[in-house]
């Protein structure tokens, strides 16, 4: 079989990033199948109504299921060996953890969960980097001599906690001591110095031997909550220097597969072993991250390509990016509020393409209901 006529099975369809990987491996000429259990998702996902899905399937219960494993293994099945491409992290980790079984049917670039946990906690990817000499905040084993400072758990996602409740910001020693006891509920605390300036994500696909296939770096421009929450807008760019820090670090723990390399102030954060939240940003600026990682995961061969994308591209999300300028505007942040109010104007809402507005249509329904 020709692999651009491969099938391609991407999962979490209600996902923002599962409605831009639809396109980009339907655009690339893969035949495009899209599942979302029914239990997460009230509406029907915009993905399902994009002209590339080929096809649909709604699947029974939850990701979060004991048996959703064999539920999305004999979905599979129905294939002749698809290529499989997890949107959401419950969907990864599960596949992670039966890398064998999901083998035996199916195609992807998967970490071991081993190597997805010790990604997922901080602690562990903070200490990697300072043996590898890349450069991190500065953290506190006792009560800070300085502040502000960022307390976080070491693994936020392990405890279902949203982005914007993975950390909190202590400006002096009062606020210290009652976030620490706070954040203690879920392990012992993490306490960072807070890093000022715009944060970067450095986002990599790395092949079967941990090599270097893809590499597109974002700045991010706006956020919500604005005090460091999810991207609402971001540009690409590209630095080379931080993406051999970021490959180094992801391929010193072995790591296969998609993930998000965060920076601030041009030190590491964290990493997000996963399909990351601006993931829309590779159709808007042309990466072929989606196409490379079917064809990678197929076994064919790949070539790493330094700026194969365009570069100072914004993409953004229309009603979030709007929440952020409201809130830059309350906080007495005018120049980030002009900003966005002038990006309302010249760049387009990332989900938006012509000759797949139904799905858009459908992402801007799902949004306001959520909203």
């Amino acid at each position: 079989m020709h692999l651009k006529n491969r099938t391609v099975v991407v999962t979490d369809g209600r996902y923002r990033a599962a409605l831009a990987a639809v396109r980009s491996l339907g655009e690339a000429g893969y035949r495009v199948v899209v599942t979302q259990t029914q239990a997460d998702s009230p509406v029907t996902p915009a993905a399902f109504q994009s002209r590339y899905a080929a096809k649909v399937r709604w699947l029974k219960g939850s990701c979060k299921d004991a048996d959703y494993a064999p539920r999305l293994l004999a979905y599979l099945q129905e294939f002749d060996r698809p290529i499989l491409f997890c949107v959401g992290a419950d969907s990864l980790n599960m596949v992670s953890r039966q890398r064998e079984r999901f083998a035996q049917v199916a195609d992807f670039l998967i970490a071991p969960s081993q190597v997805l946990d010790d990604l997922n906690d901080k602690e562990i990817v903070h200490q990697r980097a300072l043996e590898l000499d890349i450069p991190v905040p500065k953290e506190y084993d006792g009560v800070p001599e300085k502040y502000p400072v960022v307390l976080k758990p070491h693994c936020g996602e392990k405890f279902g906690l949203k982005a914007a409740d993975r950390y909190v910001i202590a400006h002096n020693q009062e606020e210290y001591l009652e976030n620490y006891q706070a954040m203690s509920s879920y392990d012992t605390p993490i306490v960072q110095e807070m890093l000022e300036g715009y944060g970067e994500g450095v986002n990599l696909l790395l092949g079967e031997e941990s090599q270097l296939l893809c590499a597109l770096c974002h700045r991010r421009e706006r956020e919500y909550p604005i005090t460091g929450g999810p991207s609402t807008c971001c540009m690409s760019f590209y630095n080379a220097k931080k993406i051999d820090q970021a490959h180094r670090l992801l391929a010193s723990f072995g790591f296969v597969g998609m993930a998000m390399v965060e920076f601030k102030d041009n030190r590491v954060l964290e990493v997000n072993p996963r399909v990351w939240g601006s993931f829309p940003l590779t159709a808007c600026c042309g990466s072929p991250f989606a196409s490379l990682y079917a064809q990678a995961a197929a076994g064919e061969p790949c070539q790493y390509t330094p700026k194969d994308y365009e570069l100072g591209i914004k993409m953004r999300y229309l009603f979030n990016d709007g929440l952020a300028t409201l809130a830059y505007l309350r906080h007495g942040k005018f120049v980030e509020a002009l900003e966005g109010v002038a990006d309302f104007f010249l760049v387009p809402e990332a989900l938006k393409q012509k000759g797949d507005m139904g799905a858009y249509w459908a992402y801007l329904r799902n949004s306001l209901r959520n909203h």
